[in-house]
Order: structure tokens, then sequence, then C-alpha cells
């Protein structure tokens, strides 16, 4: 997409990730490859195309012909990005793509590439047009089959593709787009200088299933199901009769992996609960109960809070505390390891509830610059020793959820709010972790969901927390001067955690929780609202 000025987190997560390795992950359902172009949306095509039911990998654009090849899809989607076609160092269009004979979609950038590469006028337009605009369908053609003559579409660009390539039919105009659609059904080649998927485009979901179904033939049967069957079986495949060890926190990410491994291999299998002090209040016993006595899945739970903590004293960088908390996590699975090797065989494996967001914002290739580590991935040190089994490592947030309902994982735990593998450690702002300010956070973040539940919002809620900066602010209760803490309220609302809008929580609501805060915490004297969507900011503070 050609964002001119705009540099957007969602933007720089595909740009900085660039080298990151593919997330290979062998299917019997049809895929369809989206590259990157850097786009603001590009995790959100293959979002789309997922939602219709085809498997959809975002892989960075320079990847090559032989790799896309490698992978057998049913069709290749260029996704946009922020460059101009024309401009020194600008990515191109390895124009082997367009002869694997396969069906190739080109949006936004990829539009413009497809047109110039192959002989077609792409230039700056004197307006650039960004936001919703007008699309007027001259010739339907196979792409926009069955659509209104007339709809509204949501457009980011400022280049302009102003004559189609020789062969090229023009489908479509816009306000400021003389080709706004063109297609070549011979030759197999699509573009759309629209984005299709964004909800602003009314009919973009349409234009990708006539792609996907009409145009790439694919079989749309990807789904939950067919999720849990394919990682049973390479999670088979992978482990053999080796004996695996699972972190479990209680997430949904790592319940649902643990899960998903346990039906594969059964007792092959040994989660390791860590109560490392970091978690929720009483979320450490809800997390034993759920899966030794409920799921009856072998558990070990290790009390390490006083090891965590001691590790922790004086770090108050944030990449520094994921790093610690990261290493010290897999030197207790490494010694659980040893325990459960004592008289037999010992574990190899180790189960991670790594998610493809994850993969994306962590860099996940030398090189990589980094957005920020994930206690999944870039929190691991080097000497790691195991090989990882990573069943979610493809899969969105609110798939993982699909699949875990597929599971048969509790609603409670299905929906359970994301929570980061550092735990309230990276929600102990600017200072240390220690077991004061972690009980008050604890104690604050307890009332904050408690008042939200008690509210109906909780599903409503990508998430919500608090926040405890390493500031202390004057306040008054009882006649008196009080030198406090101050609890920041942090709530958002996403699909999938690369945007995020802050949540209009109720007034009443705030209110409430804010009384509940202050009175019923002798530490706490003042608390505060965050108002930062992603981007500009991240969810988390750290």
């Amino acid at each position: 997409m050609t964002e001119h000025g705009v540099v957007t987190e969602a933007t720089a997560a595909t740009q900085l990730a660039d080298e990151r390795a593919p997330v290979d992950v062998p299917r019997a359902t049809d895929e369809v490859v989206v590259l990157d172009y850097g786009g603001q949306y590009s995790q959100l095509i293959a979002r789309r195309v997922r939602e219709c039911g085809v498997f959809s990998e975002l892989l960075p654009h320079h990847v090559g012909a032989e790799e896309v090849r490698r992978r057998k899809p049913k069709g290749l989607i260029l996704s946009g990005g922020p460059a101009s076609v024309y401009a020194d160092g600008a990515p191109r269009l390895d124009k082997e793509l367009l002869e694997l004979g396969i069906p190739v979609l080109g949006i936004c950038y990829g539009m413009q590439l497809v047109a110039r590469s192959l002989g077609g006028r792409v230039e700056a337009a004197e307006v650039g047009e960004f936001g919703r605009s007008q699309l007027t369908v001259r010739e339907h053609g196979r792409l926009l089959n069955g659509l209104p003559a007339e709809q509204t579409c949501w457009m980011s660009h400022r280049d302009t593709v102003f004559e189609a390539p020789p062969g090229f039919t023009a489908l479509a105009s816009s306000t400021a787009s003389p080709v706004a659609a063109l297609e070549s059904v011979e030759r197999g080649i699509y573009g759309i200088q629209f984005h299709p998927e964004v909800v602003h485009t009314p009919y973009g979901q349409e234009v990708l299933k006539t792609f996907l179904r009409d145009i790439c033939e694919c079989e749309m049967t990807w789904s939950a199901a067919s999720i849990v069957e394919e990682q049973i079986a390479q999670i088979r495949a992978q482990v053999g009769d080796g004996r695996v060890i699972c972190g479990l926190s209680g997430g949904v990410d790592s319940s649902v992996a643990a899960l998903l491994v346990h039906r594969a291999i059964g007792d092959q299998l040994t989660c390791v609960f860590v109560d490392h002090g970091l978690m929720r209040k009483n979320e450490g016993e809800q997390v034993i109960s759920a899966f030794r006595d409920h799921f009856k899945v072998p558990l070990v739970a290790v009390d390490a809070e006083e090891r965590f903590l001691t590790k922790l004293a004086g770090v108050t960088e944030p990449e520094a505390k994921r790093k610690v908390i990261g290493t010290e996590f897999i030197r207790v699975f490494e010694e659980e390891a040893a325990k459960l090797a004592e008289g037999g065989e010992g574990a190899r494996f180790l189960v991670q509830g790594t998610l493809y967001s994850d993969v994306i914002e962590s860099g996940g290739g030398t090189g990589a610059a980094t957005i920020k580590s994930h206690h999944n991935v870039g929190g691991l040190p080097d000497d790691l020793q195991f090989d990882l089994v990573e069943p979610l490592r493809a899969l969105f947030k609110d798939e993982v959820r699909a699949v875990g309902a597929e599971l048969g994982l509790p609603e409670r735990l299905v929906w359970r709010q994301p929570f980061p593998g550092p735990g309230l450690a990276i929600r102990v702002v600017g200072g240390e972790a220690t077991k004061e300010r972690l009980d008050v956070l604890r104690d604050a973040d307890f009332i904050l969901q408690d008042e939200i539940r008690k509210a109906g919002l909780y599903r409503e809620l990508w998430q919500s927390f608090c926040v405890l900066p390493d500031v202390r602010t004057v306040g008054v209760q009882g006649d008196e001067r009080t030198y406090g803490y101050v609890v920041v309220i942090r709530a958002v609302t996403s699909d999938d955690a690369m945007t995020a809008d802050w949540a209009r929580l109720p007034y009443d609501l705030l209110e409430q929780i804010a009384s509940r805060m202050i009175n019923e915490l002798r530490e706490v004297n003042r608390v505060v609202l965050d108002i930062t969507s992603k981007p500009p900011g991240t969810i988390e503070w750290e």
C-alpha cells in the first residue's frame, strides 16, 4: 500500500521482520501465499483469506519464485506497500512470479508493480487518494463479476495506474484513479488499487472470495477442525515416541498448545507450570486445578517466585527483563526435564504457544530489527537444549480460540484475555519488579477484572490490565497528605493485536474502578486512563 508519509507499527512490523523465516507448516488443504511489500494491512489480507476457508501465509516479498513454487499454492497475492514503484530502492517484482502457472492478484502497490512490470503506465497523481472513494465498475470481467456498478472502497495511495498493460482490461475507475482494477484472464493476472481486506470496502470480501473460489479454484475447507487434524499429525511425525515437556502458563495460547500435544501423544507429554510470582491473583491455583484435575494432563507445578525475583533484582530495562525471564524459564524446564529423565528417557522437546503475531513482531530472523521481543520468540537463550514444538506458530489469536473451542477447552479459558509471557514484571514500568510492587499491581488488576466482568464487558475487550509506573504522586486522604503509587488502566479492542484501539469504557465504570482501587489499596492514591491506540503505541507498555 502506498502510504507516503505514514509510518505505522503494523507497517513497521512487516518491514522490520522482512528476513523472518517462513512458517513452514505442511497441510492437506489448499494454500494461497501473500507476499508482503510492507503494507499496513498485509497481515489483514492473510487473515481475510483464512476467513474464507483457505490457508494463507504472509511471506517477505524477496523470498523468490522458487520458494513460492515449493509451497505449491493455488494462488498468489501481492500486498500493498509504502514505496513508489519507480523510486530507487523500492521493492521490485520478480517477473518469474507471474509465470508460475497460478493466478496472481496485486493489491494497491502490488497492482502497480504488475502494471509497471508488464508495460502499463504508473505515475504520481496530482491528488492522492486516501480513505473512502467511489468506485465505478465499467466492465465486470471475471474479478468483479456480480458486484454493483457503483460502490465505495478504501484507497490509500498517491501513485496511480493511468494505463493498463497491453492485453489487460481496465475494469474500473475511482475518484482519482483512471484504472482502479484490471485483469488479463488469459494470463491469470489481476489487480485492484483499492483494499478489499478492510471493512471500509463493503464488497472487498466478495472480491477475495471470487479470486479464491472462482479464479484459483480453491477448496474452502480450512477450519479449526482441519487445524486440529493437521497439527496432531504433524506433532506425531515430529516427536515420534520421544518425551515432551510443555511450559503451561494457563493463558489460551499455552493451554491450546498443551491440549493439542496431549491429544496427539498422550502421556508422552508432561506439562510444567512455573509459578514465577509474576501472575495475576489466584491464577496459579486455577491453572493447576483445570489441567491436573479436569483435563488429567500430567502436570508438575514449580514454586519459583523467590528464584525469579532474585534474578530480576536491579533489572529495570524492559528487554533485559524479558531476556532474564525467558532464560530462567528455560533453566527451570531443563531442571524439570532432568528430573523426568531419572530412571528413563529425558524430555527432548519443548512445547510453546508461539503465535504468528509473536513471530512477526519479534523480527524472527537474522538481521531483522525488533519491535519487542516476545517471551516465546526473542526471549529464548542461544544455548536452548530442546527442540521446539510450536503447533500454533502459523495461527492468529482468534484462530487459536477457535481451535481451543474445537478441543473442548472451557469458555472461560478460551476467551481469557492475552497475558504476556514475562507476566506482571513488564507491567511494573520504569522500575524494578519487587514483590511489593507486584502485589500492588496484582491487587489493582484483580479489581479491574472484577468490575469489567460485572459490567459484562470482558468478552468485548481484547485486553484490559493495569500498569504500575515507577512514579509516586501527592494525594489527600482523610485530611492527610499521601504519597502513593499511580495505577494506569489500559483497555483495548482488537482482532489480532496487530492494531488496537483504546476501549471507550463507561465513565461510571471507570469511577467505580478508581474508587475501589484508592479505597482498598492503601499504597495507591491516583488512577489514570491510557487512551493511546496501536499504532502509535504498543498494547503493553514494555
